[in-house]
């Protein structure tokens, strides 16, 4: 909104100052989700490390979803890695319930 800028200019603030007090609070919450997604995807990525290195080399670039699909699939422990991808689920959850919480704090109502 314009009026909200114009009155921050009338006030004295600086562009810096209408970043951080304006348009931050603004776009808050597309940063927040953003976040959340960016943390999950990092913690789930698979499908980059199989097509560029299989985990290689010698077990350097292995994720842990990667571990669980090996161990899983390739390792013929089943149950064992079903019950660590719950586990790893439930991190997953909690981690992202936590980073959605303290985002959430810099958020405004409209």
């Amino acid at each position: 909104d314009q009026g909200l800028y114009e009155a921050s200019n009338l006030d004295g603030a600086n562009k810096w100052q209408e970043f951080w007090k304006i348009t931050f609070p603004l776009i808050a919450p597309f940063f927040t989700i953003n976040m959340v997604l960016a943390m999950k995807n990092f913690l789930m990525v698979f499908d980059h490390i199989m097509a560029l290195t299989g985990g290689g080399p010698g077990r350097s670039t292995e994720s842990i979803s990667l571990l669980i699909y090996r161990g899983g699939f390739q390792g013929g422990e089943f149950a064992y890695q079903s019950a660590n991808a719950v586990i790893y689920f439930i991190i997953i959850v909690t981690i992202s319930i936590i980073q959605i919480r303290f985002l959430q704090k810099r958020e405004v109502q409209m």
